[in-house]
C-alpha cells in the first residue's frame, strides 16, 4: 500500500525554489541521475549509524573509518547503477573515511549515547498538514532536553544561506514539539568537509509561527495539485537541475499530468528506519 503524501523538508524546499521541480520529483517521481556526492554522503551517514549501534568504548576512529567500505558495498548493493558513478571506488572510499575523520574533530562519539539514529518521523498538523522526515540522531540529557543533530557532507553555508540551512531543523524541531511536547533545546549542523558547526536554539513561539508557514506551503502544493498548475520559476540553480528535459523554460516537453494521488489512511507517529 502505497503512504499518504506528505511534506519533508527537501520536498518543501523543493516547491519554495521552483513548483515544477516538485511535481516531477514528488508526483511523477521522474528517476534522477544518480550522483557521486550523493553517494558519498549516503555512505558517510550509513557508516555513521553504524558506529553508534556499536557499544562506546568500541567507537574508535580506526573502527569507524573500517565501516566506510562495507557501507559503499550495501548501497552498490541496493543499487548497482552507482557502478557508473563511482569507478574509482578506492579513491571514493578515501574521500568517504576523510569526511568520518573530519566527524571526530567535531564529536567524540565514546562520550554520549544518542536515543535514536536514522529516524523516521511522522505528525500531522491541526489542518491536516501531514510532516515525514528522516533525523540523522536525537539525543535526550538525562534532564529531559532534546537535541537534533544533522550531518552534513559539505561546506557550511555562507551567512546569507544560513535560513535555508535552518529550514530543514526547524522543520524536525517541530516535529518533535507535536510528537513529544518538548521543544528541542538544541539543533545542531555538522559540516564535515570543512569541519564547521551551526548550533541553534529554537522556541515555542517560532516554531508555532514556523507550523503557520509550512500549513501554507501545504496548501499551496495542494492547491496546485487540484489543477496540476507547477510552474517552472527559472534561476540560478537550473543549470543543477535534472529535469531541463521536461522544463517548458528549456523547451522541453512536460509528461502528462499524472494527478493528485488519492490519500491512504495510515496511523502517524515514529518508527525507526
Amino acid at each position: 500500500m502505497s503512504r499518504r503524501l506528505a511534506l519533508s523538508p527537501s520536498r518543501a524546499a523543493d516547491f519554495k525554489q521552483c513548483p515544477l521541480k516538485y511535481r516531477l520529483r514528488a508526483l511523477d517521481r521522474i528517476a534522477e541521475v544518480p550522483s557521486r556526492v550523493a553517494a558519498r554522503g549516503t555512505v558517510v551517514h550509513a557508516a555513521l549509524e553504524s558506529l553508534y549501534a556499536l557499544e562506546k568504548c568500541e567507537r574508535t576512529l580506526d573502527r569507524a573509518l573500517d565501516l566506510v567500505e562495507p557501507a559503499w558495498t550495501a548501497l552498490l548493493a541496493a543499487d548497482p547503477q552507482l557502478a557508473d558513478v563511482v569507478a574509482d571506488v578506492e579513491r571514493f572510499v578515501a574521500e568517504a573515511q576523510e569526511l568520518v575523520r573530519a566527524y571526530y574533530k567535531l564529536e567524540d562519539p565514546t562520550r554520549f549515547e544518542p536515543e535514536a539514529c536514522e529516524l523516521l518521523v511522522e505528525t500531522e498538523l491541526d489542518d491536516g498538514t501531514l510532516l515525514r522526515g528522516f533525523l540523522d540522531r536525537i539525543d535526550v540529557a538525562p534532564d529531559g532536553r532534546v537535541r537534533i543533530v544533522d550531518y552534513k557532507t559539505g561546506r557550511s553555508p555562507a551567512l546569507v544561506r544560513e535560513a535555508r540551512a535552518l529550514f530543514q531543523m526547524k522543520f524536525y524541531a517541530l516535529m518533535i514539539l507535536r510528537i513529544r511536547g518538548v521543544v528541542p533545546t538544541q539543533l545542531k549542523l555538522l559540516y564535515l568537509s570543512d569541519g564547521e558547526s551551526l548550533v541553534y536554539e529554537p522556541d515555542r513561539a517560532e516554531l508555532a509561527r514556523f507550523e503557520r508557514t509550512l500549513s501554507a506551503i501545504w496548501n499551496a502544493i495542494s492547491a496546485a495539485g487540484a489543477t496540476g498548475d507547477f510552474r517552472p520559476n527559472p534561476g540560478n540553480l537550473c543549470g543543477w537541475c535534472d529535469f531541463k528535459q521536461y522544463c517548458p523554460e528549456f523547451g522541453g516537453a512536460l509528461p502528462d499530468y499524472p494527478g493528485w494521488p488519492d490519500a491512504v489512511d495510515h496511523p502517524v507517529g515514529t518508527s525507526t528506519a
